[in-house]
């Protein structure tokens, strides 16, 4: 063979392993998204498990608050009926999701409220554990969405800078959303008691 043969093969084989090199880096990139959603949807688990808990200490003090306890769990059944694939996220998807989960957020605020009214239930030790595991797990889903955007936006700029552009559009890696707040959110909520 002559040399400008071996320079083809040489050149085709690099490439082949750049190749090689950049989808699997992007594959593990992809997989660290989707485990940080993994992550995030747990945290809303944990507080979507806590509510019934909440709901029925109030229940035992304030049972003549049926709307505000009917609406708690008609939020927490609409956001955990909402399942996404951590594969395909859309800005859409997160939206969604993300409206359902501060449907949540209102209607507790509702609960917590109702329970300034009720003195003996403020002293209440189940719900003062269960507000503070609330207010816990309102802290980590915080932090599991602003880890969440970091690895996207990790992962979004290594499939968007080049070389890896390349390799990203040709095997068919997208760009990942981040959380975004929502609209309205810039205003503090209006809680009266």
């Amino acid at each position: 063979m002559n040399k400008s043969v071996w320079i083809i093969i040489v050149i085709v084989v690099v490439l082949g392993f750049v190749s090689v090199s950049k989808h699997n880096s992007m594959v593990f990139k992809d997989e660290e998204v989707v485990t940080q959603w993994a992550n995030v949807e747990t945290q809303y688990q944990r507080r979507a498990d806590l509510i019934p808990n909440l709901v029925n200490t109030v229940k035992g003090y304030a049972s003549h608050e049926k709307e505000t306890l009917e609406g708690v769990i008609k939020a927490r059944a609409a956001a955990t009926s909402i399942k996404i694939d951590a594969s395909n996220l859309t800005p859409a998807m997160i939206q969604q999701y993300q409206s359902a989960q501060s449907g949540i957020t209102s209607a507790l605020s509702k609960l917590l409220a109702v329970s300034e009214r009720y003195p003996e239930l403020k002293a209440n030790q189940n719900f003062l554990e269960l507000q503070a595991q609330l207010e816990g797990t309102e802290n980590r889903i915080s932090v599991e969405r602003r880890r969440y955007n970091e690895i996207a936006k990790d992962y979004n700029v290594f499939i968007r800078t080049f070389p890896n552009s390349l390799f990203s559009a040709m095997f068919g890696f997208e760009r990942r959303p981040p959380f975004a707040a929502e609209s309205g959110s810039e205003k503090a909520p209006d809680v009266q008691f």
